[in-house]
């Protein structure tokens, strides 16, 4: 399968041995219609090493597995996010978890963002919680957030972004958790010191094991599990489910479905699942 009118050849043998990598990596499956995909996105990264083709691609590749395998994640992962996305989820923590929250009387919170991208996440999670939490700084908050993905894990933690990128917030929200930047930093804007804070941005590869001593309130994987065979997502979501308080909560992208896939969650409706309190 060559493509004349690419600057490199790009084989369907090229396109099937790196897609292999990136599934026996990450557990992530790429189907045949991702094979442009590939290459537009890999073609920088052979342009950049300034090798000639994706044969020796290949050979770098092999002779730099560890480093070059992570590099090869980070060009095909798909990192689409924006603040609130699917703002019924921040909703519901506002007008239902936040309640259940100071009902129990802890002041203790502990949030997963999984598949957290450049943060968009977990910093509107972070804004909800401030919003509904008048004295959220006296209570103790912990978001982790994580991705496969060191480049936006790194652009995450940086906590600043253009401003075309939080033109959609509320400028309400905008003003009071956010910075604009002057100078060199015009056209940016920084999230306020509090809410970052709050969390704490970490690579992590889901099918690896999981340096997590906290148990979470509720976990957010939205448009991570879409990309897994059915039984990598379900043995996810049955880890999740070890990792959640009785009855804690978990958030799915407006495509994915636990349906027939476990007994730990039930639905309750717009992608918001709970999980199964114990049988007595």
């Amino acid at each position: 399968m060559m493509q004349n009118d690419k600057e490199f050849e790009f084989t369907r043998d090229d396109f099937d041995y790196l897609r292999k990598i990136v599934t026996d990596t990450t557990g992530i499956l790429a189907d045949d219609d991702k094979y442009s995909m590939f290459y537009s996105r890999l073609a920088r990264r052979v342009r950049k090493l300034g090798l000639k083709n994706f044969s020796e691609y290949r050979s770098y590749l092999n002779s730099n597995r560890g480093s070059e395998s992570i590099e090869l994640v980070n060009s095909v992962t798909t990192n689409l996010t924006a603040f609130f996305r699917e703002n019924h989820h921040f909703d519901f923590i506002k007008d239902t978890i936040v309640p259940e929250l100071k009902l129990r009387g802890t002041k203790k919170i502990r949030i997963w963002s999984a598949g957290c991208s450049t943060g968009e996440e977990p910093y509107s999670i972070a804004i909800t919680l401030a919003e509904a939490i008048p004295d959220y700084k006296n209570w103790d908050i912990k978001i982790l957030a994580t991705d496969i993905d060191s480049y936006v894990v790194n652009k995450a933690s940086s906590a600043v972004y253009d401003l075309n990128r939080v033109d959609s917030i509320n400028k309400t929200l905008l003003n009071k958790y956010f910075k604009k930047g002057t100078g060199d930093s015009s056209g940016f804007v920084k999230v306020n010191p509090e809410l970052v804070k709050m969390i704490d941005f970490k690579q992590l590869n889901l099918l690896h094991n999981w340096p997590i001593s906290d148990t979470m309130d509720f976990i957010f994987c939205r448009n991570v599990v879409i990309y897994f065979d059915k039984p990598t997502k379900n043995k996810l979501v049955e880890r999740y489910a070890e990792l959640m308080i009785d009855e804690g909560y978990l958030f799915m992208g407006h495509s994915e479905s636990l349906y027939k896939s476990t007994e730990k969650f039930h639905l309750l409706g717009k992608t918001i699942y709970q999980k199964t309190g114990k049988v007595t």
